[in-house]
């Protein structure tokens, strides 16, 4: 997916029956809220980093139960200023997913350190904890480990944070989809040592443009990532290490923080639409055990926020050219893995190094979700799968 531009599918088409999802149907009953705090922003002429974004980091950080919130760029950028703070570099290891959006590994990189991928829960979609376990046990300079809560669901943070303290490991949570996720209650972004969220505009709490956060309860890894988004400066020109220009603008952190107030209401929205597909899916007998899909699984630990309701589906390609000649958007999220990408083939992982993984890029196709998707869209989707394999 091009993080640069919305990619066609993700927005309303003129005809479409049923989009993947209508950012209009979000913005219409708040335009007046997001056109006033933009109004403030602009009657302050204060753009960067202002106002508007301490008030964001400070009412983020609330809601997340975190003591830091570090507005940043972007997701990509939250990730790489937490590896840097954690002090991860040259000839360091970072464990993580290869099913998943390809920041999570570039970021590693970035630093000048080596991703090193393992396979995920197939349920879930998640890292898979005991997978990383046992290869810690053969890998000597992994220094972190990066779990993705892929779709809007934490992967097993009880697992990841006892091999983190057993191992003296950071543990850096790419939360990007996950703004507002639980685990055993606690949210996204205050599990491990460091959070990094993206706010893409595709995203459960999305901004107007690119857009990004880093969350810690650890006060000198918070400082440090403030101190990097802004050149190394604490003050204006004096510059203490070399950082970056990744500051979060205050346009963006003033549409987010009035999208912030909304949030948990249109999460549950989200749930409730997940168990709506559940509902119908099992009507239409395609929730069992020999079902050509295999529908997504919850973690008990976990609330799931539905970033996607993702599913795995036989013959999918074939399927997704059905729902598209009926005008019924969908999405394949991640056909390539990052393992297989060209760039990384210095990595050495061949194809069937991660058969989970693989299985999920062939087979894993987004559906049709989000706040204000009505029940007879969504009896629009499942009643045409069930046509397709009828």
């Amino acid at each position: 997916m091009n993080a640069k531009a919305v990619p066609a599918g993700l927005v309303t088409r003129s005809g479409e029956a049923v989009p993947l999802l209508d950012l209009s149907r979000q913005y219409a009953p708040i335009r007046a809220e997001i056109l006033a705090a933009i109004g403030q922003v602009c009657d302050s002429q204060h753009f960067i980093l202002g106002e508007a974004v301490a008030e964001f980091e400070k009412s983020a950080a609330q809601f997340l139960g975190t003591s830091a919130c570090i507005g940043c760029n972007s997701g990509t950028d939250a990730l790489f200023l937490a590896l840097a703070a954690a002090g991860i570099g040259a000839g360091d290891e970072v464990v993580t997913t290869a099913f998943s959006f390809f920041a999570s590994a570039s970021a590693i990189v970035r630093v000048g350190a080596r991703p090193v991928f393992a396979d995920i829960d197939l349920g879930t979609f998640n890292l898979d904890a005991s997978a990383v376990e046992q290869m810690l046990d053969h890998r000597v300079r992994v220094k972190a480990t990066m779990p993705v809560h892929l779709f809007g669901q934490c992967a097993d943070m009880d697992k990841f944070c006892s091999i983190g303290k057993q191992r003296k490991l950071a543990i850096i949570e790419d939360a990007a989809q996950a703004f507002g996720a639980t685990w055993r209650g606690r949210r996204a972004g205050a599990l491990g040592d460091l959070g990094c969220f993206s706010f893409y505009p595709t995203k459960n709490l999305s901004a107007f443009g690119d857009a990004g956060c880093v969350t810690s309860n650890d006060e000198a890894l918070a400082a440090r990532v403030r101190l990097l988004r802004n050149h190394g400066m604490p003050r204006r020109y004096l510059h203490e290490e070399i950082g970056w220009n990744s500051r979060l603008d205050s346009i963006q952190a003033a549409v987010l923080s009035v999208k912030l107030k909304h949030l948990e209401r249109w999460n549950r929205e989200r749930q409730e639409r997940a168990r709506t597909y559940f509902n119908l899916f099992e009507s239409a007998g395609l929730a069992g055990a020999n079902s050509p899909i295999r529908l997504p699984q919850s973690s008990p630990p976990a609330s799931h926020i539905y970033h996607q309701f993702t599913i795995l589906a036989a013959a999918r390609d074939e399927l997704r050219k059905f729902l598209t000649e009926r005008q019924i958007g969908s999405e394949i999220f991640y056909p390539i893995p990052i393992h297989r990408q060209p760039c990384f083939d210095y990595l050495g992982y061949g194809e069937g190094s991660l058969p989970k993984t693989e299985q999920a890029a062939r087979e894993a196709l987004s559906l049709p979700m989000f706040a204000e998707i009505t029940q007879d869209e969504q009896q629009t989707v499942v009643a045409a799968i069930a046509d397709f394999y009828s």
